[in-house]
């Protein structure tokens, strides 16, 4: 009973904190939340969390602010995320429903993210190395050239034109798309790559340099990575909300923000659902006031990229959760659609 107690109370001081942004007293907690006990238990419950490394009182203040440690508590603790409204579900359905392709998914993830949080949010482009193969397509065009055209699971179309030494025929080109698909059709690029390879032998002698150029060109398309340490960054502005402290809340995180592998680790290990991270648990010590809210996103549950947002450690985890959640299975969902 008492440590649910004081868990109710490390809570109620992490909410108006939150809200307020000035050290929580017990008296306010009496006026704010119905705690069910007097003012004297609060004080020594209060005591009692600092004591354990949960609160902390900021300079003569007889209030407390939640450490690092007290915002673990609670979101380890949190019984709910808190669900977003219905006008915030269809914004962001309409808002990401009118992308025209991958990048401008993107974009558009970045800023309704940013939009709902009002923090920075990160979103990592969909990875090449992660993707299948949906569609392979050869088009035969003017002169000993075809077009090569390769759909990805996520949602990337990559075009290529090989120039040939010769005019391949179309009952070649139709076979070898049909024993391209039979051995790619849904195989991550990395594999589909090493597949190709062993179709070459496959063909008549004659057909081989032709079927060599198409296939090595589709092969360097599958192992192209180039969109694997590509992250975009949305909602800078928001910085503000880190308070007028410059040097030691908001440089340190412009910084981090001018290297796109820095973002990729802070987003952390690919792990489904919002993860959380306060702090020094970000892996860098210059971010105590930290933290950052990430997701995985993929077609179907299948893992392309990550997500996420970063923002003072006193931010609305609630939210910023569910928000995260939500931007992530939208996105999932609109590249499966294609």
């Amino acid at each position: 009973m008492i440590e649910d107690r004081r868990l109710n109370v490390l809570r109620a001081i992490v909410e108006d904190y939150v809200a307020t942004q000035e050290p929580v007293g017990s008296k306010a907690l009496l006026e704010r939340h119905q705690l069910g006990v007097s003012s004297a238990t609060i004080r020594n419950d209060m005591a009692a969390l600092e004591d354990e490394g949960y609160l902390t009182a900021p300079h003569t203040s007889a209030g407390r602010i939640p450490t690092d440690k007290g915002y673990r508590m609670f979101v380890d603790r949190l019984s709910e995320v808190k669900a977003l409204s219905a006008a915030e579900r269809r914004a962001i359905e309409t808002f990401l429903s009118g992308a025209i392709d991958v990048d401008d998914i993107v974009t558009r993830s970045v800023k309704i993210l940013a939009q709902l949080t009002n923090q920075v949010a990160i979103v990592q482009y969909p990875s090449l190395t992660r993707s299948t193969v949906r569609h392979v397509e050869l088009v035969g065009l003017e002169g000993a050239r075809v077009l090569v055209v390769v759909i990805t699971s996520s949602g990337r179309v990559e075009q290529r034109i090989v120039e040939l030494v010769e005019t391949p025929g179309e009952q070649l080109l139709a076979d070898l798309k049909s024993r391209i698909v039979r051995a790619t059709l849904g195989e991550r690029l990395p594999e589909a790559s090493v597949r190709l390879a062993e179709l070459i032998d496959t063909f008549a002698i004659d057909d081989r340099p032709v079927v060599s150029s198409i296939v090595t060109t589709l092969a360097n398309t599958f192992s192209n990575e180039r969109s694997d340490e590509r992250v975009a960054v949305g909602g800078t502005a928001n910085l503000a909300r880190f308070g007028a402290d410059f040097d030691t809340s908001i440089r340190p995180v412009l910084e981090a923000m001018e290297e796109q592998v820095v973002l990729l680790r802070l987003l952390g290990e690919a792990t489904t659902g919002p993860h959380v991270r306060i702090g020094r648990e970000t892996g860098r010590e210059d971010l105590s006031g930290t933290a950052v809210v990430s997701s995985t996103y993929g077609p179907g549950g299948e893992i392309l990229a990550q997500l996420g947002t970063m923002g003072p450690a006193r931010m609305d985890y609630p939210a910023t959760m569910a928000a995260v959640g939500a931007v992530a299975r939208y996105l999932g969902r609109i590249l499966a659609d294609g």
